[in-house]
């Protein structure tokens, strides 16, 4: 009678023993063991290691006992927030190659994007333009919205997370076209809607870009209105400013004006000073923002670390000629009137030097073998002279024509990029060394950036401690777009993670060979996910959509 009592006991008894001895579940999912940990805070570096638990931080410290899934041996190496990129022109880039190779393996983890220009909101006469102007990178426009636009990117798969400003450009053209016009009050109402719609979905603010056709033409009322809107929603003003020549202290005053009848944070692309005449001008630049700074304006400014910026060709044309969009101005081109005219123009009005001139990127095979030399060279070879080769290759190559311009000065990347409010762009796409990327130059920045800052200034030049330049790269542009939960190693935030080794990392790309790799940076986390093992790309593509602090809140702003 007591037999099944007892069968029973030994049973519950051997279920017992059986639960004990079942290993636990690994505590967290990846730990980093043994690196120094840099966290975002500027400060030196300690040893120590870091647990994720799936998407988030879930320790950072000095030693972590739990287990783990994955374990990461970075003895020896820097441990770091994801590094942001707050001028990134990974928009199309990322639609045909989503891993965005050149900048994952510098430790971006984050692309921002919206230089004046952003992928939506357009109308169907903007996507009919947009579709007639692609070159080799083709794709189809199957969204409306800026956050239809990220939302389809993070669909597809990505490897970075993706982010973007909507682009006061975009919404000029939106509802103005590509006229020299100013918008009635109720065009100017239907503007600051987009732009309230496009904060509500997740932009960062408005970016613009004010030396190109149509965007000069928006006068500084217009921007404080679209500024406002984003101001309200908790976002930023950014820009391309007027002029980085001979009006650049001006053009920084217009930047600063904005952001203090807006109300919004203000921020300069790619602060510079071009034109050697120029250069004793970027003291004062520094200057203007610091005074500003100092009344308690929130104005900082973004870099890439070159002395060569990146532009098309048809950028050094007058304002006139390249009014309505650039249909209309190779039609006003092909006309010999207008064309001598313009020549005259560049010849008489014009100070730049075009030694300083460097076509790369040509849609038209047969113009390819011009990639790389200076435009007096291009001009030799072709028997013209430079101003009218200049139009020539605008109309032949029926396009913007990438170009580099030689016109910055090194002491001047050094005194930029050591300003505490500075912060870094690529100003490039995230690319890889293959075909279609590779079938013309680039910029050495698209590939370099980010390395040279750790690897030049940083170990080689000590013009910043390794900490700084941390906190330069992660957590003070997180601050600046308002990002409350990335930029920072500390519980809870996102895991977006670079790791790398401070004695190797540097930039290999040159102007003569640009598409190289960086070195130095062995693994990358994104969302938790490793994208980059061992310096080498996983194939991983965790990468989101990182909306702005006006997300689902500014609809009706």
């Amino acid at each position: 009678m007591r037999r099944p009592f007892r069968s029973a006991a030994v049973a519950l008894a051997l279920l017992l023993a059986g639960c004990a001895t079942t290993p636990a579940p690994p505590a967290y999912d990846v730990v980093i063991r043994g690196g120094t940990i840099y966290d975002g805070s500027g400060g030196p570096g300690y040893r120590g290691d870091v647990g994720i638990r799936g998407d988030r931080i879930a320790f950072v410290g000095p030693r972590l006992d739990g287990a783990a899934k994955t374990s990461v041996d970075a003895r020896g190496l820097a441990v770091a927030p994801g590094f942001i990129n707050m001028l990134s022109w990974a928009n199309e880039t990322l639609i045909r190659d989503g891993r965005g190779q050149s900048d994952i393996r510098q430790g971006v983890t984050l692309e921002v994007m919206g230089e004046g220009n952003s992928m939506g909101p357009v109308n169907p006469a903007m996507k009919a333009a947009q579709q007639g102007r692609q070159g080799e990178l083709r794709y189809p426009i199957e969204w409306t919205t800026l956050g239809e636009y990220l939302s389809a990117l993070e669909k597809k798969g990505v490897s970075p997370n993706v982010a973007s400003f909507v682009g006061a450009t975009t919404v000029r053209i939106h509802e103005l076209g590509q006229g020299d016009v100013d918008p009635t009050p109720e065009q100017l109402g239907r503007m600051r809607g987009l732009v309230r719609s496009a904060m509500n979905e997740g932009a960062m603010g408005v970016g613009s870009s004010l030396i190109y056709v149509p965007a000069t033409f928006a006068e500084t009322d217009e921007l404080v209105a679209l500024a406002s809107e984003a101001g309200r929603c908790g976002g930023m003003y950014i820009s391309h400013i007027r002029n980085e020549g001979g009006q650049l202290l001006t053009s920084i005053d217009e930047l600063i004006e904005i952001g203090r009848r807006s109300g919004a944070r203000v921020e300069a692309y790619h602060l510079k000073a071009a034109g050697e005449p120029n250069w004793p001008l970027m003291d004062a630049a520094i200057a203007r923002i610091e005074a500003a700074r100092t009344a308690g304006l929130p104005v900082t400014a973004d870099m890439y670390l070159y002395t060569a910026s990146g532009t098309g060709l048809d950028s050094t044309l007058p304002v006139w000629v390249r009014e309505g969009g650039h249909d209309a101005m190779v039609g006003r081109l092909k006309q010999p009137e207008v064309r001598a005219r313009v020549a005259e123009e560049l010849r008489n009005t014009s100070q730049r030097d075009w030694t300083t001139v460097q076509p790369i990127g040509f849609r038209n095979p047969a113009l390819r073998v011009y990639a790389g030399k200076r435009l007096p060279e291009i001009a030799a070879l072709r028997g013209k002279s430079v101003e009218e080769t200049a139009i020539d290759l605008v109309v032949e190559d029926n396009s913007r024509v990438s170009t580099m311009f030689h016109g910055m000065s090194e002491a001047n990347v050094r005194k930029g990029l050591v300003q505490a409010w500075v912060s870094f762009g690529s100003d490039a796409g995230a690319i890889a060394t293959e075909l279609p990327f590779t079938a013309t130059p680039v910029h050495p920045r698209t590939y370099g950036n980010f390395a040279r800052l750790l690897g030049r200034y940083v170990r080689d030049e000590r013009l910043l401690p390794l900490g700084e330049a941390v906190r330069k790269l992660t957590a003070l542009p997180a601050s600046n777009l308002g990002i409350a939960d990335r930029g920072r190693l500390r519980l809870g935030f996102f895991a977006d993670l670079a790791i790398f080794d401070p004695a190797t990392v540097t930039d290999r790309a040159t102007y003569e060979n640009p598409h190289q790799y960086s070195v130095g940076m062995r693994h990358v986390l994104v969302n938790g996910v490793p994208v980059l093992r061992d310096g080498e790309h996983t194939g991983a593509t965790p990468g989101r959509f990182v909306r702005g602090p006006g997300w689902n809140r500014c609809a009706g702003a």
